[in-house]
């Protein structure tokens, strides 16, 4: 009997056992799967939390600096095996809604500032109008060199100062400014260059018998503006910009060469990208100072259909720029006025065309009785001509400044005269 018991006792331990064993080894399991859990959800909490801080340190910045705040132009998430998930959905609608408003808000902030520039530039473009009627005023009235002289000098700065305006104005969607009539291209590139402080330096070696329509005179007279004051503003002083045409089967060409310091690769990338005039410009992102001078190309280029290169290598050295005018915008018209010795037309040219010296000598056909040239009144109001300033350096023609005022002096002196003279003889004709 006792033995019975113990091999029943016996068999009771063993179950006993056995079953400790089998729930050890279950529960030694679930542990570690409890442990694998744990560590995967430490993993992944840890990769979340990572993936939280890229999107504020790298993500996001990287959206607001992107040109159109797209969360296809940033970085993938940090940790690729999130993405798919839930989490990674939530991420990217935070990216999305994030580019959306910086989007909005950037517009609305460059439609502020561009509408108070605009506004600004107008009151400036206005202000330098009237400063110029009042100097061609004082200009008509004196006839002492040293004060035609001075006169000259305001004169160009005005013009520059007018130039400036009218740039940032069309930067921020004005239009050039007045419509003007067909004018031949040599003189369009004269009153471009009227407008450049270092307008001695540019030289102009052929003449054509092309002329640019009304509607784009004003916009090829600023572009070509910009273009030769970037020529001469990064070439040394000593140099001369050289002006040349290129006539082409769909248009005409304006090649304009310097012997300055070129342009990078990443230059030249940035400027043609601004020249193309495909992308809205941001003036928050045009430099300090503001570079505006290839931005304001661009934007004439894509309203008015020409276009401006500046990829080829000047054989000076410097750049090359070629303002390429398509036939769509080219006309061939008569001159209505002679031409002076220095080649270019004397009558009404685009903007502020140089007269100077080489200015007197085509009125000649208008003589009064006493044989006094006599000034074309019409002409003048027709367009306005503003004279290049009387500098130290010589003129183009070779005339000291000095030089220059003092002829236009006379010349004044000889016209009132003139019309003296006139009053007197049709006085005395009448009273006949």
């Amino acid at each position: 009997m006792e033995q019975r018991l113990t091999v029943v006792a016996l068999w009771c331990l063993a179950v006993i056992l056995l079953a400790t064993v089998i729930l050890l080894v279950r529960q030694r399991r679930i542990t570690g799967g409890l442990r694998r859990r744990m560590r995967q959800l430490e993993d992944s909490l840890r990769a979340r939390d990572e993936e939280v801080m890229h999107l504020v340190t790298t993500r996001l910045p990287a959206l607001m600096e992107s040109r159109y705040h797209r969360p296809a132009d940033v970085p993938p998430p940090l940790h690729a095996r999130l993405s798919g998930t839930a989490y990674s959905h939530s991420l990217h609608t935070v990216l999305q809604l994030f580019g959306e408003a910086v989007n909005r808000a950037r517009t609305r902030a460059e439609q502020t500032a561009k509408s108070t520039l605009k506004a600004m530039m107008r009151s400036v473009q206005s202000l330098a109008n009237e400063q110029q009627v009042a100097i061609s005023t004082m200009q008509d009235r004196h006839d002492r060199p040293d004060v035609l002289e001075d006169l000259l000098k305001i004169d160009h700065t005005n013009s520059q100062l007018g130039r400036r305006a009218q740039a940032t104005a069309v930067l921020c969607g004005s239009w050039p400014g007045q419509q003007r009539s067909a004018s031949p291209l040599i003189d369009v590139v004269r009153g471009a260059t009227s407008r450049i402080r270092d307008y001695l330096r540019v030289q102009v070696h052929a003449q054509v018998d092309i002329s640019v329509v009304s509607r784009a005179v004003e916009p090829v007279v600023l572009a070509l503006a910009e273009v030769l004051d970037n020529a001469a503003r990064h070439s040394q002083p000593n140099t001369s910009v050289e002006v040349n045409f290129q006539q082409a089967h769909n248009g005409m060409a304006v090649v304009v060469d310097d012997a300055g310091v070129g342009m990078s690769a990443e230059d030249l990338q940035h400027a043609t990208t601004l020249l193309s005039g495909d992308q809205d410009i941001d003036i928050n992102r045009l430099g300090d100072p503001p570079q505006v001078g290839f931005a304001v190309i661009g934007v004439l280029c894509a309203r008015y259909g020409f276009t401006v290169s500046v990829d080829t290598r000047s054989p000076y050295g410097g750049v090359r720029a070629v303002v390429f005018l398509p036939n769509a915008l080219l006309t061939r018209t008569t001159p209505r006025f002679p031409v002076s010795p220095g080649g270019s037309a004397a009558g009404p040219a685009a903007g502020p065309v140089p007269a100077g010296p080489a200015s007197p000598p085509s009125r000649e056909g208008l003589r009064t009785a006493g044989g006094l040239p006599k000034r074309r009144r019409r002409a003048v109001e027709e367009a306005p001509v503003a004279r290049p300033p009387a500098a130290t350096a010589d003129t183009p023609s070779g005339r000291p400044a000095r030089q220059v005022a003092a002829g236009l002096g006379a010349w004044q002196r000889g016209t009132k005269s003139g019309r003296g003279s006139t009053s007197s003889d049709s006085e005395g004709t009448s009273t006949a």
